[in-house]
């Protein structure tokens, strides 16, 4: 890992982050649903859905591994601030010019600064002095953040996906979430001097918080790139929009009761509880008759998604030094990302073929349920050894 810095939590108020991150969630939500939806009116080929998908999480994989770097350079405040700008000038790339090419390179270079804009905003939050109030931090992090992608969804039915009208908006959108970091410049963590995560000390991270992180990129990176495309088999734009809200609001409904549980229950335990309501929630989404089933498996599905990433970062965060928090929640966002990249090319397979994309939910979700019942029992083991979980390779 690069350089990373060390910060005091002095003065540090969540403030700032928060609305921030809130106007960038409701541009980003429209901007995610808006991509696959905006191709055929485009003349694009709605295959290209796919492709942006994982071309966008190949840039946040590449930003995840700079953008540390350039926090620790310019300070949380001016970082985000930069981070923004790059991403309203990728929106109006794609608002100027309807080119497979243009469009592709531009979802890379949003990537890469919307992974800065996770690492200024999950970091800075991180920033408390007990895990208590990191978990309260997050879940008021994960709530900002699918609150405002569920909002976000809305502005399909109301700019709908034709024209540049809609990429104007969501520029808009991001640009307004620079106003915070610009309008108060007091409270931002304080640069002390520069720390790292060096690579043998990343093997003492469990390894549970490395697979959380990388299925939750595998589920949600589909879960925004396909799942529109999958429900406009069978429903209009209007429709898919306020369906997609209905996913993403069960992210945020279910983030205080992560907050709450994250600091009661074995976190690898707690995650193999929502792969199984992830289990439940394809089970529901099969097997619905009524309208009213379909919303409530994809609330369901979306509670399960949404929650795998918080638990997963609190507990690589769990006995990490202040000083390597920024450090930790890169490495994390790395992890993501790598799932993020890979889940939407084999979630594009799945789709072309009978089992459909419920089933390749299904498939991560399961994997990742035995997985974390073989980790808790592991831990356990380990624990009455008075052995740590680290990853079990040699670095």
């Amino acid at each position: 890992m690069q350089q990373t810095l060390e910060i005091r939590t002095e003065g540090n108020s969540p403030l700032v982050p928060v609305i921030s991150l809130s106007l960038f969630a409701v541009a980003s939500g429209f901007l995610m649903s808006l991509i696959p939806l905006a191709l055929s009116a485009r003349g694009m080929s709605v295959d290209l859905a796919s492709w942006l998908a994982s071309v966008f999480y190949a840039g946040l994989l590449g930003g995840a591994l700079i953008s540390a770097r350039i926090v620790g350079k310019f300070g949380h405040r001016n970082a985000l601030v930069a981070f923004l700008i790059a991403i309203v000038a990728t929106v109006g790339m794609m608002a100027t010019i309807a080119s497979p090419a243009v469009w592709l390179v531009s979802r890379f270079l949003a990537g890469v600064a919307v992974a800065g804009v996770f690492v200024v905003i999950e970091s800075w939050l991180l920033m408390a002095d007990t895990e208590k109030a990191r978990a309260k931090r997050l879940g008021l992090y994960m709530a900002s953040l699918y609150g405002g992608s569920a909002l976000g969804q809305l502005g399909i039915g109301f700019f709908g996906t034709e024209g540049a009208m809609p990429l104007m908006v969501v520029a808009t959108l991001f640009s307004a979430a620079m106003l915070p970091p610009l309008i108060f410049k007091k409270g931002q963590p304080k640069i002390v001097e520069h720390s790292s995560i060096k690579l043998r000390e990343m093997r003492d991270l469990p390894s549970a918080a490395y697979i959380g992180c990388i299925v939750s990129g595998l589920v949600l990176g589909s879960i925004y790139g396909l799942l529109p495309l999958d429900l406009e088999q069978h429903y209009s734009h209007n429709q898919v929009g306020m369906l997609m809200a209905i996913v993403i609001l069960g992210g945020m409904a279910v983030q205080p009761l992560v907050s709450w549980l994250n600091s009661r229950v074995e976190k690898a335990l707690l995650m193999a509880m929502f792969c199984f309501a992830g289990l439940l929630a394809i089970a529901m989404i099969e097997i619905a008759t009524v309208d009213a089933g379909l919303m409530a498996g994809l609330f369901l599905l979306g509670a399960a998604a949404f929650a795998l990433y918080p638990v997963a970062i609190t507990l690589a965060c769990r006995k990490v030094s202040e000083s390597k928090i920024v450090a930790a929640a890169e490495l994390m966002l790395l992890s993501y990302s790598v799932g993020s990249v890979i889940g939407p090319v084999l979630a594009g397979k799945a789709m072309n073929t009978e089992s459909g994309l419920m089933f390749y939910f299904a498939i991560c979700f399961a994997a990742t349920l035995i997985y974390m019942l073989v980790s808790t029992k592991r831990n356990r083991r380990r624990g009455a050894n008075g052995v740590d979980d680290v990853m079990p390779v040699d670095l």
